[in-house]
Order: structure tokens, then sequence, then C-alpha cells
């Protein structure tokens, strides 16, 4: 059992930045974010393998970094130019190489995007 715990959520003004952490008590395949903003559907956001491969979503491609320390089996999300639309509670996910669907999820942390 891999347990996730996230960190750095917040309050940001339209335009800025914030950076996400999610430290792994274990290694796993891939590790991520999804995101669900109320009454919507929980959507990926971005993925990244153990070897460094990425994938985001078409709404946050240039504004959002994946990146991950397999040492320490923590991976990092960075956000900038951030949108009101942003606005959504962010789970961290890891998965094993052959799972077509995430294994673990951390507790969530809240993102808002608000003036």
């Amino acid at each position: 059992q891999v347990q996730l715990v996230e960190s750095g959520g917040g309050l940001v003004q339209p335009g800025g930045s914030l950076r996400l952490s999610c430290a792994a008590s274990g290694s796993t395949y891939a590790m991520g974010w999804y995101r669900q903003a109320p009454g919507k559907q929980r959507e990926l956001v971005a993925t990244i393998t153990r070897g460094g491969s990425t994938n985001y979503a078409d709404s946050v491609k240039g504004r959002f970094t994946i990146s991950r320390d397999n040492a320490n089996n923590t991976v990092y999300l960075q956000l900038n130019n951030l949108k009101p639309e942003d606005t959504a509670v962010y789970y961290c996910y890891a998965r094993h190489q052959y799972s077509g669907y995430p294994n673990y999820w951390g507790q969530g942390t809240q993102v808002t995007v608000s003036s």
C-alpha cells in the first residue's frame, strides 16, 4: 500500500502561481494529478512516468509543469498563469505500470483562483 501526502494548495489571484507537492511512501510507475471542480467530474490534469514521460490536459498545456523526484518518490505540479477556471480540489494519484487506472489517491488540496 502506497500513501500519498499532498501540500501546496491555497488562494491565489488570476495570473498567479502555485506549486503542489505530493510525497509517496513507496515507488510507483506513474504519478500525477487530477482535479475536481464543484459540480464537475474529476479530470486528469497531468501525468509523469518514472522515466520522465509527461502528458497534460489541453486546458493546462503551456501553463502547468509536472516534474518528479524519483529518489524521494515525490511529484510536483507547477501552476502558472492561473485562471479562475483552474479552481478545484487537486488530487495526487499514483499507479502501477500495468494498471489502467489510479491505484492510490492523495487526500486532495484546494486551489482557489480569485481576485
